[in-house]
Formats: C-alpha cells, sequence, structure tokens
C-alpha cells in the first residue's frame, strides 16, 4: 500500500512575485468545505532574507488538484512581540461549529537559514540565564488561532509547556465522551523514564482547548524506518477508528510516512498501525530542498472527496505536494496490520 503522487507537483512552488513566499511555500493545512465545494490551502512560507520569518498564505480548489492563491499579503503572520514573534509554522486545521481551530508551531525569534552549516551564528541573541527556556533556547512551542473567514483571527494563545520543545499539535475535529483530545510531539520527552529513546507522539484530553494538564505516551518508533516519530494531520473519523498519518525519521534521516487507527471511544489506544511505510522522499522537489539530511515528505492535512483520500504535503521544507489514495485502499490495509 503506497500513496501515489500526483503528476503535475508540485502543486504550489515558491512565487518570485512575493517577497514574504519567494523562497518556501510548504507543509499545508488542509480542509474541505462541502458546501462552499472549496479546499482550502494554509501553507507556511517566506521569503529568501537571513532571519527566515515563517508566516502563512492561503490557496484555494474547486477540485482538489489546481490551486489558487487568494490574497498577494499573508492571511496570518507572527506577533509584533508575543510567543510567536519569530514564526509561525506547519499549521493543522480543524473546524468546530462555525470556526475553524489552528494549531501551529512558533518560536519567539525567527529560526534563521537552520539549513545552512551548523555553526552558522544564531539569529536570535544571546540571552541570559535568567530568561525562560523558550527564549534561551528559542525553542518551539504551540499556539491556538481561530478564524471563521482566514481573514480576522482571535490569537487564542499558547497550548502546550513553556518547559517543552513541543510541535506536530493536532487537534481531534469533535469531543470524544465530551472532551476535546490533542496529540503532540514533545522534543524532550525522551529516555528510560518516558518509556521511548527517541521523541514520539503523546496524547491529551481536556476539556478546554488551552489548558492540556496530563498527557500520555501514543506510540513510538517500532519498525527499522523509524526513530524520531510525530503526528502529521488532524484525525478523520471513520467505521474503523480515528485515522490519521504520522512521519518517521529514519537512521538515514529521510522523512516517510505512516498511519494508524485510533480506538473511536478511547482514541488513547492505537489499534492497527502500519508495518512499512506508505510514502517516502523520490522525486526531486523532495530531496532538492532546504532539508539538507536527505529528503522530507510532510504533511500538515489530509481531506477526503467521495472515496479518494487527498494528501499534501510539505517537499524538502520548500515545496507542496499532493499524494492520493482510495480511502478503502488504506483503510483495508490497516485493518491487516493490528498494532499489537
Amino acid at each position: 500500500m503506497k500513496l501515489v503522487r500526483w503528476k503535475h507537483n508540485p502543486i504550489l512552488k515558491p512565487n518570485p512575485q512575493n517577497q514574504w513566499e519567494n523562497f518556501v511555500t510548504t507543509n499545508p493545512g488542509a480542509w474541505y468545505d462541502a458546501e462552499e465545494g472549496q479546499i482550502k490551502l494554509l501553507y507556511r512560507a517566506a521569503g529568501d532574507e537571513e532571519a527566515h520569518i515563517i508566516r502563512f498564505g492561503l490557496a484555494v480548489s474547486p477540485n482538489g488538484y489546481d490551486f489558487t492563491r487568494v490574497s498577494e499579503q499573508p492571511v496570518f503572520a507572527p506577533s509584533i512581540d508575543g510567543f510567536d514573534a519569530g514564526c509561525v509554522e506547519d499549521p493543522r486545521i480543524v473546524k468546530i461549529g462555525d470556526y475553524y481551530y489552528i494549531t501551529y508551531a512558533a518560536r519567539f525569534y525567527p529560526p534563521g537559514r537552520y539549513w545552512m552549516a551548523a555553526d552558522k551564528p544564531k539569529v536570535w541573541r544571546q540571552s541570559p540565564p535568567e530568561f525562560p527556556y523558550l527564549l534561551r533556547e528559542n525553542a518551539a512551542v504551540s499556539g491556538l488561532a481561530v478564524t471563521k473567514d482566514f481573514k480576522t483571527w482571535i490569537r487564542a494563545g499558547r497550548i502546550t509547556n513553556p518547559l517543552v520543545d513541543d510541535r506536530d499539535v493536532i487537534l481531534f475535529p469533535e469531543k470524544v465522551n465530551g472532551k476535546f483530545v490533542m496529540l503532540h510531539r514533545p522534543m524532550n520527552w525522551a529516555g528510560p523514564q518516558y518509556k521511548t529513546a527517541h521523541p514520539a507522539i503523546w496524547i491529551s484530553f481536556s476539556e478546554d482547548l488551552l489548558h492540556w494538564p496530563q498527557s500520555t505516551l501514543l506510540a513510538a518508533a517500532r519498525q527499522d524506518w523509524e526513530t524520531k516519530i510525530g503526528g502529521n494531520t488532524p484525525p478523520i473519523r471513520t467505521p474503523y477508528g480515528w485515522l490519521t498519518l504520522y512521519h518517521a525519521v529514519g537512521p538515514d534521516r529521510y522523512y516517510r510516512l505512516g498511519a494508524f487507527l485510533l480506538d473511536l471511544e478511547n482514541p488513547a489506544i492505537v489499534t492497527h498501525r502500519t508495518k512499512d511505510w506508505i510514502f517516502q522522499p523520490e522525486e526531486w522537489y523532495e530531496i532538492e530542498g532546504c532539508y539538507d539530511g536527505g529528503g522530507v515528505v510532510f504533511p500538515c492535512g489530509k481531506v477526503v472527496i467521495r472515496d479518494t483520500l487527498f494528501v499534501y504535503y510539505g517537499a524538502a521544507d520548500k515545496y507542496i505536494g499532493l499524494a492520493t489514495c482510495k480511502l478503502d485502499e488504506l483503510l483495508d490495509y490497516l485493518l491487516d496490520c493490528p498494532a499489537n
């Protein structure tokens, strides 16, 4: 079982006409509005500048394949002096009621050209030891933004622990047993005390979207193509469980994709999980970009249109690609892969 990349990839490339997106367009969140008959793609963008300030652009499509940018300006950008003043990255979209809820990774200072030589001076200033961890290390934190129209925003605030470098935050599109559900990938939580040798996927339940007091380990690396793993796309309810995709960074530093099903009533239980990867970097736009480790395929959104699963992914930290499969084929494959 493998996802099939679209023959006309990449579907979005850096736009030389707009300075804020003339170097990077990647890692898109996605939502299919059936009433409008439109797929919305909220994508990470950056211009060719030393600070590498990251913003969000918006593109739409009537068919899932052909996208048009809706604005010459970013639709969402770093704050002036908040926790996300340096960058906003990797949006994941769910819609509950009339509002879209977007989780995103952020930093207080811009990340700089992280793909350059490791000894390149940091863009953020040196901080005294008394500074909070997030400022001292410019660690990633995750935030929540809320909107009805992708024009007017509520910047709700930080939703992850300020003592943890935490991203890949994904909300479920509905409550489960009366509680919101969140997946996340805390970088610091690795070692014997966390029962995982490498950063892994954790799950949390809460009655409020800004307060996640406790998490439990959901899934860690198991296969030889996996070391660090993290969630990718908001889950989709199916008759067999919550379907979501995850990425795994292998020993060769390639990012590959797997999938799992979570129990409908207790999503802290992984019922089925792919044993082999279902997608990996192979084309030039997945290997030749800002990531120098080998290759990246990194989706932040997937949608179902009729019987087809559309997976929108960042490629090599620079482009956006599309891969598809029949939803039933992926579910049938997963059902042959019980987690235990």
